[in-house]
């Protein structure tokens, strides 16, 4: 297919990619992944990952309860939210599977049975949609679409971004976004285009107009993507969701079937989101935009039409009856205040049209609006709603201009002479109905429109009288008297209605003071509170026939078939989350607040947030893919309500069904029929073996045994892990079907969300090019890469950033440490001496200790940034210290300590990166068996004097190199400079032997602190500065703090006391500190000893070099000295 010059071709699978890094000379890599791909071999072939609980045989049925069971076998059990099997996987979704990996390694590490599965969603609308759309493009030209002819278009152009929760490289969606470098090109308008720029072969897709066709596709490429990730999934407990897979049918039937005898499932009329082309109920995943959108309930008011306009007279005259009574119908949130109508707002600009909802009875309303109306049994029946937008009609239509002077009978309004219609230019045609009822009393908008227009009728076209009625006072308020919406327009000063930001600002506060805190002062239900009276008015009108309940979508949906959604009022079957069950919503809550771990307090915030809001949802539709409704098989069970304790499924899968399909039996030759609903209550704890049901259902008892042990050994799950934007549905919905289904002691015990995943720092987004599937990360950089740049990408619930040169750089830090401890390992000149260990030694080890417990902490609380930066970064950061530090002493590395460094390096980072970990482990160290089964190391406990040491070594020669590269810099620029850095030069580094005298009250304070369990740093610092030292003080009280925090003893620290000898660590850091330094001749250290004559003294007490004076020689002190205190010296350069 031809492009424009210059412009990619928008078919070519390559052009989503288009922006991200090339990769040049990737020899390394290849060396990488050709190991890669060889442990992943060894592991699959030896199914490492394959896991089970232990069996009847080791333990037998009831003679061991199961929390016993799994204290005395641990198991951890992760999984992660299973993926929509319309597309291949994209980093995102490695992302989120990539916290789920890291843990499941990491708890293999502990010693526990790890189970981590995977089954693929299959249900609801994408898949059948899209193939819906194939069967068309198939019809329209050919088998292969050799009978369509280009088309060269001005306009948007591209491949989507995903927008949908669980985003994915989403072939049953296109939302196109103009960018410069397609402003033209070729327009994906058909399935097969998108199809084809997704890599799809020409004469494969037809196959795709078959829905089951999707399900055998994309499974295997998924499975396919996540072995060559590395991920340590059990495969034999996949599965597909809907009725391809009898198994998981009679699961999901079942547990329908159990919410309903719960009366979690009713029926009823209700309002919900609609495709009108689709005929059903539009929910969260059959949407391609509008995720989370929910209905907006208003009471649509109706005022009666006195008398029109001049213009509009003209314009309908002959077109209406003459028994016609037709009204103006705007939609308020606030029928409380309606006894404050003053005018009716229209938009000049706006189309609005004259619809028949009755015989005698026409609306005045935007197409929109009639359209959302259609479906709520105002122009059509509930039984007959239309499918095309043809066939709602207007009588006539008009511009808002042409209505402008109408005058209105507005119910409720103490006005009852009438009010006019008149201009509002901010009234949008895309909410409400287009017609909004004026109270300026208690709406800012209002009151600022009304006011213009009475200043500017003439330029309106008005009479100013029409604006100009008597503001009447409605609600009483304690903080903006009886007239809210004037007070708060002067109070902040508002002069127009186009100070928007204001106005949106002072709506917020009049209608939150007067719904909460106001009180009506006219109306029969004067003296009522606000929040009591609304409902009360409401039905009030409604029974009058002065209004009418309607609703609409409160923001843009758009379905996957690619139609504009409504709000439909229909009967359907619903799951009865929310208000109207709030025993099963507090149950939750209560857990959420209380007993389940979220690791942070984003992700509890946010599903406490969703709880109190979240209401029914439909369960039900009637196409697309799914399992059947079992009480009425002409519905299936939606997508979002069949995947919500599917973790359960996984726990005993293996066991029904050998393939994905269930089209062959598992371990225990179970038949899919053979699982009547007793069954599955029996296996998930809700009833016991009977002989009816061992008869009932043909299984023997040791089978059913085998399952529930199973369950109850595996359950409950320790950790789910989503996407954030899963909270408002998924998540939310999981945790209330379990705490239905299931005891307490087996609801989940932890939920992970995490944000969503950019690359480069910008969003994904196929249109911009900046896009990588799963398949394209690991083939660039390699599985370890990959899962490297993953981890370091972050881990809160902010979005995340995959950064494509980290994954590069990667490749070649772990290259080359492969092959420095392929080369290390082999090298004949380390020491070996067990006697010949030396601080620099001892100080390795200690580091290399230390880093091991950090790395374990920081896995446990799933922080795998920091985990990384303990486990690789900070430990090949120690390897290089303790290697530079002895080729400084010219001196080689002790072979124990290289070989220790060796192993704990491959076991630490096995989590994150274990195909590397396993090649050094086997193949480097000959170790007999995977790294997959190894422990984690168990190390001594840092020792307080090692750790200071190293990091007293650390700080002081960082603070004495930056020294000098601040006098090379500034001698660089021509600015004066100390000494001259590029000369020869001595170092004199100043160390004292006791503490000023000043410090000793704030050691005393730190200590009071310290004996209270409390070093909290606001507290502590306030009490700091009111004691008069503070610019210098605050410095030496978090050095203080530091140390204890660090594994110091209380008591070493209080006393003043170092952990370690400073003149004697000085004295290693000599020799290093002269080969750091060019041009240093030598190195004397001062040591400042007391005063003689009120005059500070100083002795030399080790020196390095030419031109150093001896030990015990006494010195002059320079100013520098008079910083030095124990364990923080000073240093003078000078030139010799």
């Amino acid at each position: 297919m031809a492009t424009m010059p210059g412009i990619s071709d928008p078919l070519d699978p390559a052009n989503a990619a288009r922006s991200t890094l090339k990769l040049e000379n990737t020899e390394k890599r290849d060396t990488l992944i050709k190991i890669e791909k060889r442990y992943q071999k060894q592991w699959q072939d030896s199914k490492i990952f394959n896991t089970t609980a232990p069996s009847t045989t080791e333990f037998a049925p009831g003679s061991i309860a199961p929390s016993e069971l799994r204290k005395k076998h641990p198991k951890y059990f992760g999984t992660f939210a299973f993926p929509y099997m319309n597309g291949t996987l994209h980093a995102g979704h490695s992302f989120t599977a990539s916290k789920v990996e890291y843990t499941a390694g990491f708890a293999r590490m502990q010693g526990k049975r790890v189970l981590f599965p995977l089954g693929f969603h299959c249900t609801g609308m994408p898949i059948k949609a899209c193939a819906d759309k194939l069967t068309e493009d198939v019809r329209r030209f050919g088998q292969n679409f050799e009978g369509y002819a280009e088309e060269e278009v001005e306009g948007e152009a591209g491949l989507p971004a995903p927008t949908q929760a669980e985003t994915k490289e989403d072939i049953t969606k296109f939302t196109s976004k103009k960018s410069k470098a397609t402003a033209k090109g070729v327009k994906l308008k058909y399935q097969f285009q998108i199809m084809l720029a997704l890599g799809i072969p020409r004469e494969e897709i037809h196959k795709f107009a078959d829905a089951n066709f999707w399900l055998k596709y994309f499974p295997p490429l998924c499975k396919r993507d996540l072995n060559n990730f590395g991920a340590r999934i059990d495969w034999r407990r996949t599965f597909v969701t809907t009725d391809a897979n009898p198994y998981y049918d009679t699961f999901v039937r079942w547990q329908m079937n159990r919410l309903k005898e719960l009366d979690k499932i009713q029926y009823g009329s209700r309002y919900t989101i609609y495709s009108p082309k689709d005929g059903q109920p539009c929910m969260d995943h059959d949407r391609t935009e509008g995720e989370g959108v929910a209905p907006q309930e208003y009471t649509a008011l109706k005022l009666k039409v006195k008398e029109w306009a001049p213009d509009a007279a003209k314009i309908l005259q002959g077109k209406l009856p003459d028994s016609a009574t037709v009204y103006f119908v705007p939609a308020t949130l606030r029928p409380e205040t309606m006894y404050g109508q003053t005018c009716c707002f229209v938009g000049p600009k706006v189309i609005y049209g004259i619809f028949q909802a009755s015989q005698s009875e026409y609306y005045v309303v935007t197409k929109r609006a009639a359209w959302n109306m259609a479906f709520q049994g105002i122009f059509f029946k509930n039984d007959g709603f239309p499918r095309d937008a043809s066939e709602l009609a207007p009588i006539v239509e008009l511009t808002g201009a042409a209505v402008v002077g109408t005058l209105v009978d507005a119910p409720l309004s103490l006005h009852k002479e009438g009010v006019r219609i008149l201009p509002m230019d901010s009234v949008s045609p895309t909410k409400g109905t287009g017609v909004v009822t004026s109270v300026p009393s208690d709406s800012p908008d209002d009151y600022a429109t009304v006011t213009d227009l009475a200043k500017k009728a003439e330029y309106y076209g008005i009479k100013k009288e029409w604006a100009e009625l008597d503001i009447v006072p409605i609600v009483e308020t304690p903080s903006y008297g009886n007239l809210a919406a004037p007070f708060l327009v002067k109070k902040m000063k508002i002069n127009s209605p186009k100070d928007t930001k204001q106005l949106a600002e002072a709506k917020d506060l009049a209608y939150k003071e007067g719904y909460y805190k106001g009180t009506m002062i006219v109306g029969d239900f004067k003296g009522e509170a606000v929040e009591v009276a609304k409902p009360k008015v409401k039905a009030q009108l409604i029974k009058a026939g002065d209004a009418f309940e309607y609703a609409e979508p409160n923001g843009h949906v758009v379905s996957r078939s690619a139609d504009e959604c409504v709000v439909a009022y229909l009967g359907q079957w619903f799951l009865n989350y929310g208000e109207n069950d709030p025993a099963w919503r507090d149950q939750v809550l209560d857990y959420v607040k209380n007993d389940m771990e979220t690791f942070s307090s984003e992700t509890k915030n946010g599903f406490e947030k969703n709880l109190e809001w979240l209401n029914r949802w439909a369960c039900a539709r009637t196409y697309g893919l799914g399992s059947k409704l079992p009480w009425e098989p002409k519905f299936l069970v939606e997508s979002l309500s069949d995947s919500t304790i599917y973790m359960s499924y996984y726990t005993i899968a293996h066991l029904l069904h050998s393939d994905t399909f269930g089209s062959q039996p598992g371990l225990l030759d179970i038949k899919p029929e053979q699982l009547i609903d007793e069954i599955w209550d029996y296996i998930f704890c809700r009833r016991e073996i009977s002989d009816e049901l061992l008869k009932n259902s043909g299984i023997s008892e040791s089978d059913l045994q085998t399952m529930r042990r199973e369950f109850e050994y595996w359950y409950p799950l320790d950790m789910r892990i989503s996407g954030k934007d899963l909270i408002p549905n998924h998540l939310t919905f999981f945790l209330y079907i379990h705490t239905a289904l299931f005891p307490r002691e087996l609801w989940p015990s932890g939920v992970r969300a995490n944000g969503h995943l950019m690359l480069n720092g910008e969003k994904m987004s196929k249109s911009t090019g900046n896009f990588l599937t799963l398949n394209d990360a690991v083939t660039k950089y390699g599985a370890d890469a990959t899962r490297i740049a993953l981890a370091d990408a972050g881990d809160g619930v902010e979005d995340a950033n995959f950064e494509e040169t980290v994954a590069n750089q990667i490749i070649l830090r772990m290259y080359t440490l492969k092959e420095w401890c392929e080369d290390v390992s082999a090298d004949p000149s380390l020491r070996t001496s067990p006697t010949s260990k030396n601080l620099w030694d001892s100080l390795f080890e200690n580091e290399m200790h230390t880093l091991v417990h950090q790395a374990y902490a920081h896995y446990a609380a799933t922080d795998y940034k920091v985990a990384l930066k303990s486990a690789l970064y900070d430990f090949t950061s120690a390897r290089d210290f303790y290697r530079e530090a002895l080729a400084a002493a010219s001196m080689p590395m002790h072979r124990d300590l290289v070989t220790a460094y060796i192993s704990l390096q491959a076991l630490i980072i096995s989590p994150i990166a274990p195909h590397w970990a396993d090649y050094i482990w086997q193949e480097v160290l000959h170790k007999p068996t995977t790294i997959q089964n190894a422990l984690w190391p168990v190390v001594p406990q840092p020792d307080a004097g090692f750790t200071a040491a190293y990091t007293y070594i650390r700080t002081t020669s960082s603070a004495i190199t930056s020294a000098e590269g601040h006098q090379i810099r500034k001698k660089s620029k021509g600015k004066a400079t100390q000494y001259d850095p590029e000369q020869p030069k001595r170092l004199t580094i100043y160390t004292a032997s006791a503490f000023p005298s000043w410090q000793q009250k704030y050691i005393d304070l730190v200590r009071d602190f310290h004996a209270k369990a409390s070093l909290e740093d606001k507290s502590l610092n306030a009490e700091v500065g009111c004691m008069g030292e503070g610019k210098k003080a605050l410095p030496f009280v978090q050095g203080l703090k530091k140390r204890i925090q660090t594994g110091e003893k209380a008591e070493d620290v209080f006393e003043r006391k170092l952990t370690f000898e400073e003149t004697d660590v000085l004295g290693q850091m000599l020799r290093g500190l002269r080969k750091t330094l060019p041009k240093c001749k030598g190195v004397e250290v001062v040591e400042v000893v007391g005063e003689e004559e009120g005059k500070k003294t100083g002795r030399v007490v080790v020196s390095e070099g030419e031109g150093v004076a001896e030990k015990g020689t006494d010195r002059e002190l320079l100013g520098a000295a008079e910083s030095a205190v124990p364990g923080a010296p000073t240093f003078f350069f000078e030139n010799v």
